[in-house]
């Protein structure tokens, strides 16, 4: 029975398998052969629509020259008599299919139209008269009416031999075409040789570069997940597809004064198409699916008994792993409680270290104290006491020093309760560096510090944070053990992220990936256990922050902690 049961269960799985195959196979075949087909229409609808527009520019350009040979007008503007002439235009208008016909006489009055309100104006300052005027070819201006339209016109001066009579005007309609693509789902524009908008579906775009139109455009539904994808005729492509939201951008020169026609087809309708095909072969997969899990449930009810013998094995292995469990999170609480441990350690041992050259430093006021102690007993006996209480107040400037040294020590040595805060970084380096000011001035190290002059804030536990700079700065003075010149520069800079850097002159890093790991050490066997750099960068960690090592480009070392600033580190915590 249990052989049976495994036959149906591959059987399906097979099954399931072939549905996706068929499934994938069918989108790649129905998707490339309805995008191809698209795409192809598009091509075909770009160079129809690109020749209607230049067949109307080149019949509508023979028009002037044509009808300023016409004896008729040329009668009539030598006459004064236009009784006839807006007649006369009109008759031509309908053969030729221009949107208008004017006639002006040399003062730019119009004399003759095929639109009669026209009668009268004068239009003897616009470019198409100025510019007629000017040359004895036919001129072709485009400019934007008052609604935003842009008219075209082809425009041509009258002449009787050599006499100007007038200028004859002939408008373009090429509002028509705009007409026609707003009819078709495709979004069209047609740019000018400077890229600005003269025709579009879209009449917020005229009078505008197109890359500013579609940026400054909200445009609604399709067009604008059309206009996410514009041009994604590339390797990316089946994304878009799936999505629903692909996009072809196409663009065709038109040969007329480098104007461009550019449109947008979607690819929507493609993946309807393809979805209906697709859920006609998913539903037939479903039925079988459906049939085949039935057989499994009527299969099921024979294998109950053994399910009930199995749960009893599963709770008992529940039981053992809650108790692995406990034995785990046990482990990871002294884990963590050793971790603390070390770093205690390593502070102590950096005491250790520091405990020599912090006597030599203490040293130093207990001489200069006993020389003052001499010369106050000396002048007291002399009663010259008020320099006397000079050499008492230099005594205990000498105290107040030593008791600084010694609270540092003593804060150093203290364990952290890992409560953060907001700390100045400033304060938290100063104090670090106090403490190996004595180590500092043994090894003879120029030391050079860029800080800035306001608080450099983050949330951190300070007592944490003085330990790394100490580690770091303790490193720096081992790297250079040995090097002619001893510098150690340190960098503190505040953005997003506040920067401590501290770069030394010693002989750089061998192998930088390996520095963090815990236990790896370049120094002698006895002088440490590679521990230090492991447990600093664990800090940093812990504080949202991280530590980085590389080899400065002029030799030696730098080491970088970054940490959040405080209004980022607050924005975290909440």
């Amino acid at each position: 029975m249990p052989r049976l049961s495994w036959t149906v269960r591959v059987g399906i799985v097979a099954m399931i398998v072939a549905a996706g195959v068929a499934i994938w196979v069918a989108n790649s075949l129905l998707t490339e052969r309805f995008v191809e087909t698209t795409r192809q229409r598009a091509e075909l609808r770009q160079s129809l629509y690109a020749g209607a527009i230049l067949s109307e520019l080149q019949r509508n350009s023979v028009v002037p020259l044509l009808l300023s040979r016409d004896p008729t007008l040329i009668q009539a503007l030598n006459a004064r008599d236009f009784s006839a002439s807006s007649q006369r235009l009109i008759s031509y208008v309908d053969e030729i299919g221009a949107a208008s016909i004017r006639l002006m006489d040399m003062d730019g009055r119009t004399v003759a139209a095929t639109d009669r309100e026209e009668l009268g104006k004068n239009y003897g300052e616009t470019p198409f008269f100025t510019e007629a005027v000017d040359t004895t070819d036919t001129v072709f201006t485009i400019f934007p009416d008052r609604t935003g339209a842009y008219e075209a016109s082809f425009s041509r001066v009258v002449q009787d031999g050599a006499r100007q009579l007038g200028v004859l005007q002939v408008q373009v309609n090429l509002s028509q075409f705009e007409s026609r693509w707003r009819g078709t789902t495709a979004a069209v524009a047609v740019t000018d040789a400077s890229g600005i908008v003269i025709l579009s579906t879209e009449p917020r775009w005229r009078g505008q570069p197109l890359e500013d139109a579609i940026e400054a455009t909200s445009v609604p539904s399709a067009l604008e997940r059309a206009l996410a994808t514009t041009g994604a005729f590339g390797p990316g492509i089946e994304e878009g597809y799936l999505a629903g939201s692909a996009l072809i951008q196409m663009e065709t020169r038109v040969p007329f004064r480098g104007w461009r026609l550019v449109s947008f087809t979607s690819y929507e309708s493609v993946r309807e198409r393809v979805n209906g095909v697709l859920a006609l072969i998913i539903m037939g997969f479903a039925l079988l699916l459906a049939l085949g899990f039935y057989l499994l449930n009527r299969r099921s009810q024979l294998r109950s008994l053994l399910f009930q013998r199995e749960s009893v094995e599963l709770r008992r292995l529940n039981d053992r792993l809650s108790s692995e469990i406990a034995e785990r999170k046990r482990v990871q609480e002294e884990l963590k409680e050793t971790e603390q441990s070390l770093a205690q350690s390593s502070k102590l041992a950096a005491l250790g270290e520091m405990s020599a050259a912090v006597s030599h430093e203490l040293n130093q006021p207990l001489a200069a104290m006993k020389t003052y102690l001499a010369g106050a007993r000396l002048l007291l006996q002399r009663r010259r006491s008020d320099e006397a209480l000079s050499s008492f107040q230099r005594i205990d400037d000498l105290i107040d020093r030593m008791g600084a040294i010694t609270r540092q020590l003593k804060s150093y040595a203290r364990k952290g309760d890992a409560a953060f805060e907001a700390v100045d970084v400033r304060h938290a380096l100063s104090a670090a560096l106090t403490l190996m000011e004595p180590q500092l001035r043994q090894e003879t190290v120029r030391l050079s510090q860029i800080i800035p002059d306001t608080p450099v804030m983050v949330m951190v536990d300070r007592l944490r944070l003085e330990q790394v700079i100490i580690n770091l700065v303790r490193n720096a003075l081992d790297a250079m053990q040995g090097a002619e010149e001893k510098e150690l520069d340190i960098l503190l800079t505040a953005g997003e992220e506040v920067s401590l850097s501290v770069r030394d002159t010693g002989h750089g890093l061998k192998d930088p990936e390996k520095l963090f790991e815990p236990f790896y050490t370049t120094k002698k066997p006895g002088e440490g256990v590679g521990l230090g750099l492991a447990i600093s960068s664990g800090i940093i960690n812990d504080m949202g922050g991280r530590l980085t090592a590389r080899n400065a480009i002029r030799g030696g070392a730098v080491f970088e902690v970054r940490l959040p600033a405080i209004d980022i580190a607050l924005d975290a915590a909440e």
